[in-house]
């Protein structure tokens, strides 16, 4: 499986940095955390959500990302003025990188991170006004075992954290909160959208862009996931 050895070829490729510049700052990078310089999603993400320097919008309200990796959009979010952002991942140097990347662009006391499966690490009771995850949408086998926990960035076998998500994620928003999902023609969107059905939730494609990744053309899509009854709202991502 191509994900897989683009995972294994992030960890151990010889000119691997233990900091990176991207958008103007420079990033930590910590061991066995997802390198997004290799990568064109955490750039896309950042494009979708208004974060990048070329479309930056203020931010307001609250942030949950999944997933977050280094941090750089869980940070770049609180930079922007988003008043409470939670940064969670299953990795657990996923979860110190982030916060290093917090304490180095002085946004410490605004990015709270922790270690989860997707909501496991949160506190009861905890609303977002949205809930971000650029997700590991390539589909692995429902019987693959992980050899690391960094290939969990880069496949989901079954759709097992998909589903999760889908189904979960709508009871941790606001009253007018939206869930928004980074997915790409990498993954299989059909699967997709019939576990949605299964869950009783709505997808929509809000925002999407077509990236040339080696010898393919890949479609990356910002999808909206409400409650199939919900009418689907005009999305503004964490502004």
């Amino acid at each position: 499986m191509r994900s897989l050895e683009r995972s294994r070829t992030a960890l151990t490729r010889k000119d691997r940095p233990s900091v990176f510049t991207m958008y103007g700052r420079e990033w930590d990078l910590f061991p066995e955390v997802f390198a997004p310089i290799y990568s064109p999603a955490t750039g896309i993400s950042m494009d979708f959500l208004g974060l990048s320097e070329s479309v930056e919008v203020p931010c307001t309200g609250s942030l949950l990302e999944i997933g977050c990796g280094t941090g750089v959009i869980a940070v770049s979010a609180a930079l922007a003025g988003c008043e409470r952002v939670v940064a969670s991942d299953i990795n657990p140097a996923a979860v110190l990188n982030a916060a290093a990347n917090a304490a180095r662009h002085d946004v410490f006391e605004q990015v709270r991170t922790v270690r989860g499966d997707l909501f496991g690490g949160l506190n009861e009771g905890e609303r977002f006004d949205t809930i971000f995850w650029n997700s590991n949408y390539v589909l692995a086998p429902e019987d693959y075992e992980y050899g690391s926990v960094h290939e969990c960035a880069y496949v989901d076998p079954g759709y097992a954290a998909h589903r999760r998500f889908l189904a979960e994620a709508p009871g941790w928003l606001t009253p007018t909160g939206s869930v928004l999902l980074h997915f790409s023609t990498r993954g299989d969107l059909v699967s997709l959208l019939r576990i949605a059905g299964e869950a009783g939730r709505r997808v929509r494609t809000v925002q999407s862009v077509v990236v040339q990744e080696g010898a393919h053309q890949v479609e990356h899509m910002l999808l909206e996931v409400t409650p199939a009854q919900a009418p689907a709202r005009r999305t503004a991502a964490a502004r």
